[in-house]
């Protein structure tokens, strides 16, 4: 059997044993076929902590370990929630493994404009089902996942499909769809511009290599990364992030052979660090502060309140948690001396970018 771990406790009418009380879900990894393509994901199930073993296994085995296996087998079921919960996390895994918005991104970008499913479709000129289906378990095509993505990163361009389509709404209903627009307009001004110079870095790694560790340039996990360390460290200042940074996506290449957020990084005199780290200080999203003194400038990071760290999967937290364990103790330069023993940075010279195949030699 896959090997779990105990993901909470509730409490629920259990078929197996038919009473009331509380069970276990569990999470193992799993694997189905999406569109011809065999794809991993977390399985979750329930598993009743109150079945007699005795009752659950069959008497033609003969060894403990089989026993032991059947009747954990046994002693498992999912409810029709739980069933649609495992559907949209394996049609989120094929998103993600093909950089398709997920569910949750869709709604967020619908809610960002203050629009119901059926409004969110008639503005980019949908079926009124549409939008409902994919934020469930239908998967978009490419063609329209680029339309939201373009709305997501630019609000003129929503503000361009309502006049294209705004015969599909009332008058009153269009101009409030409008106010809400110009004011998405007024306010992202900085972030895009920051994200367009960042992406703008990132062009020439564009399709995943050992450079960008098979992954394409993913600024809001970049965001999220950056809050969640901060909000678990403490005088968080940029030379150690940039570093962490580095740590989480090499660490999560060794483990699962992608980078977490598709960073390229360079051979600095202070350790690794990100290609466009100046912009990506800038972005709206990331939450920091200048800090002078009468020697050095420092630039501070905190948490930000209004990410949804939930976005982050439980392997890419439990490997954020694992780093922030191990360096949560050195200053910020017990922590560059530290990098600057490891293989990867040994092997590099000043400014070359560190290739994600030498993170297989990172120390555990």
């Amino acid at each position: 059997m896959a090997r779990s771990s105990l993901f909470k406790t509730i409490h629920i009418e259990c078929p197996v044993c038919n009473m009331f009380h509380q069970v276990e879900e569990r999470i193992r990894m799993s694997s189905t076929i999406i569109k011809g393509e065999k794809i991993f994901y977390e399985d979750h199930y329930f598993v009743c902590t109150n079945s007699n073993d005795e009752n659950s296994v069959t008497e033609d085995m003969n060894s403990e370990k089989e026993k032991l296996s059947q009747n954990k087998k046994n002693r498992e079921f999912k409810t029709e929630n739980l069933n649609n919960t495992n559907q949209m996390l394996a049609g989120n895994a094929y998103r993600k493994a093909h950089n398709l918005l997920s569910s949750d991104e869709i709604v967020d970008i619908r809610e960002n404009f203050g629009l119901t499913q059926v409004a969110l479709a008639r503005l980019l000129g949908w079926g009124d089902a549409t939008v409902a289906r994919y934020e469930n378990k239908a998967i978009q095509d490419e063609a329209y996942d680029t339309m939201l993505r373009t709305i997501k990163e630019n609000p003129l361009m929503a503000v361009r499909f309502l006049d294209k389509n705004g015969d599909k709404f009332p008058e009153t209903k269009r101009m409030q769809i409008r106010t809400k627009m110009i004011e998405k307009l007024d306010s992202y001004g900085r972030e895009f511009l920051s994200r367009q110079v960042l992406e703008g870095l990132y062009v020439k790694f564009s399709i995943p290599s050992d450079f960008n560790g098979y992954k394409i340039l993913d600024i809001d996990k970049i965001e999220r990364v950056v809050s969640y360390y901060a909000e678990r460290m403490t005088e968080l200042y940029k030379v150690r992030l940039m570093n962490m940074l580095w740590y989480a996506d090499a660490m999560f290449f060794k483990t699962y052979g992608n980078s977490m957020t598709g960073m390229v990084y360079r051979h600095e005199m202070m350790g690794a660090f990100p290609i466009g780290y100046d912009s990506l200080i800038c972005l709206k999203n990331i939450n920091v502060r200048k800090v002078e003194d009468f020697t050095s400038t420092k630039y501070q990071f905190y948490p930000n309140s209004a990410l949804d760290i939930s976005e982050l999967s439980k392997s890419e937290t439990d490997l954020l948690n694992s780093v922030i364990t191990k360096f949560r103790n050195f200053s910020d330069m017990n922590l560059v001396d530290y990098m600057r023993e490891e293989t990867a940075y040994e092997q590099t010279n000043q400014h070359d970018i560190i290739p994600y195949s030498l993170a297989k030699k990172i120390r555990s």
